[in-house]
């Protein structure tokens, strides 16, 4: 018996045997076509994109009626990236000018593509560069002659592999659970895992290679672990785990119409982070009441052209419509030249994460900025939305935004289009600098929202996604706490709405904390939201408050640990029954 360790997705715990899935990286082969077979190579290479952009067609069109909303629009990208010129196309001059044959071109283009993405700043841009590596290894596959279908595994399993396209993980619903060696939180693996609601794990490094097919195995979706080949009295623990988890899980759903108020009568309002515009319907039903964090990137990736006024407009709407009257916060694009945008590239960035990238990038890019500040705008005549501006840190920064908005408001009206006149323009606190000059900031705009993440990496100097220093990556620095405290502070001050949109919102674990600091709207994946509920309705803030004051006072990482614990842990006499008594059934 062993246990491996990775990033739980949620769903629960699963018990059951494991089958495992072939690598999805095998060893390509690599020979010079001779110039007499060049053409016939291209249109090998061809009829292998041909086939897979059918097997991509054929499973959006047999989605179940059941199937999670983000199903589809997953399988779109997974198509906008097969006829992405940089993979298709380069790939066909690879062959014509190199005379390489059509696996060898394929898999050059397909990893050049993905490393671009690893540069990414924001880890879920980050992670699409897994997205190209498993269209190409689709593809790769076709030209072997094996196709794409994924093996049968009969009976209910645990699947483990060391990658797993969404277009696979719908083919195998009925699994039990996935355990996968890759990926993080942001992953479409992990996106379709938590719509679907089943338990995954996945950033399990060698979990494919280590566990044996038709082994037992415990799977633990909320912790993040897979225990191999368990023996009786562990198995004993976890069915009793499983069947408390399940229980646990049924109770949380009663939450779900219940008001977000604190014991002490405080209302929150709890949003949801959504990627995509097919996710806002679940969002809706998960509870949230509103869009907290619509990322707008997924419309600008693996693509020649940018997307037209046109295009965006449509994509925002269908998220303003899903929601039904709650509000819409819209993130403008908050990508760099560092990203592949290949029309607007300008060279190789030393340092990504410092340089023009988000509102940096949009102010040198105007035209492409108006265009989606068009589209946004447009969007409002259906419903509430906010605008959201990521990273900003200038005074001037603001007010360049703040005219492009007046310009992109006086182009609509002359072209008699209908929009909200008082949509309310905010800008995301990102790093400590924003932070601290927050007073101007909210005197300039109508909100902020905290992405905690950029903002712990910034005042850090950390890089989660850097496995040699991701130890020292801690949302409870004393020095994080206190620009969050102090940015929460100004806009009560100014009586201006503060948010925080990032991965801390999200975590129970730091509910009180924030509510303590004077938080009233959090926004977060939806799948965090009753979790978060259900603390919030535990919660007293006016017996918090004086204690988050003291902790907050403390510059010594172990002493704030240790109040942070303390303030977990602390629930006085009744808490518990009167949340009770606020649950229905």
């Amino acid at each position: 018996m062993f246990s491996i360790h990775g990033t739980g997705i949620g769903g629960g715990i699963v018990i059951g045997r494991a089958r495992v899935l072939e690598s999805r990286r095998f060893d390509v082969a690599r020979y010079h076509v001779p110039s007499a077979g060049i053409e016939a190579e291209v249109v090998r290479l061809d009829k292998a994109l041909e086939a897979v952009r059918g097997e991509l067609g054929a499973l959006g069109e047999h989605l179940s009626d059941d199937a999670p909303s983000e199903a589809r629009a997953l399988l779109e990208v997974h198509a906008m990236i097969l006829d992405d010129p940089q993979l298709a196309q380069a790939a066909r001059d690879d062959i014509v000018e190199q005379g390489w044959n059509a696996e060898w071109a394929l898999a050059s283009q397909a990893d050049s593509l993905a490393a671009q993405f690893d540069e990414f700043e924001d880890a879920y841009l980050r992670e699409r560069g897994r997205d190209v590596q498993q269209v190409a290894d689709r593809v790769l596959k076709s030209l072997a002659g094996s196709g794409g279908n994924i093996p049968c595994v009969g009976e209910p399993a645990i699947i483990v592999a060391a990658d797993i396209a969404p277009g696979d993980m719908l083919a195998l619903r009925s699994a039990l659970g996935f355990a996968i060696d890759l990926g993080g939180t942001t992953s479409h693996t992990a996106i379709l895992a938590r719509s679907m609601n089943v338990p995954a794990v996945v950033g399990l490094n060698r979990a494919s290679e280590l566990i044996l097919d038709d082994e037992w195995l415990i799977l633990d979706g909320e912790t993040g672990v897979v225990i191999v080949a368990p023996d009786e009295p562990v198995l004993a623990e976890y069915r009793h785990r499983q069947a408390a988890s399940r229980l646990e899980r049924d109770k949380l759903k009663r939450l779900l119409n219940v008001p977000a108020r604190t014991l002490d009568g405080v209302d929150v309002e709890l949003h949801a982070n959504i990627e995509l515009p097919g996710e806002a319907e679940q969002a809706r039903e998960s509870g949230a009441a509103g869009i907290g964090l619509f990322r707008s990137e997924f419309l600008f990736m693996n693509r020649a052209e940018l997307p037209g006024e046109d295009e965006q407009y449509e994509a925002y709407r269908a998220a303003v419509l899903a929601m039904r009257g709650l509000p819409v916060t819209i993130r403008t694009l908050d990508v760099g030249a560092d990203k592949p945008l290949e029309q607007h590239a300008s060279g190789s960035i030393m340092n990504p994460a410092l340089g023009q990238r988000a509102i940096r990038y949009c102010l040198a890019e105007p035209e492409m900025f108006l265009a989606q500040l068009r589209a946004i705008l447009r969007a409002s005549a259906h419903g509430p939305v906010r605008l959201l501006v990521p990273m900003l840190v200038h005074a001037h920064e603001i007010d360049q935004t703040i005219r492009l908005v007046a310009q992109a408001r006086q182009r609509l009206r002359e072209r008699r289009i209908p929009f909200d006149e008082r949509m309310p323009v905010g800008g995301m606190i990102e790093v400590p600098a924003a932070a601290l000059s927050v007073s101007l900031f909210l005197r300039r705009l109508d909100f902020v929202s905290i992405g905690t993440n950029d903002l712990i990496q910034y005042t850090l100097a950390i890089d989660r996604a850097d496995h040699s220093v991701a130890q020292l990556y801690d949302p409870f620095h004393p020095a994080v706490l206190r620009l969050i405290a102090m940015t929460i502070r100004a806009g009560r001050r100014l009586n201006k709405p503060v948010a925080v949109c990032g991965e801390l919102a999200g975590d129970r674990t730091a509910t009180r904390l924030l509510l303590g600091m004077g938080l009233s709207e959090f926004s977060m994946h939806p799948a965090s939201l009753l979790l978060v509920k259900r603390e919030i309705l535990l919660a007293d803030v006016s017996r918090i408050a004086p204690r988050v004051s003291r902790l907050l006072g403390s510059d010594d990482p172990e002493r704030v640990g240790s109040a942070l614990k303390r303030l977990l842990e602390d629930t006085h006499p009744g808490q518990r029954a009167s949340a009770q008594r606020s649950t229905p059934g």
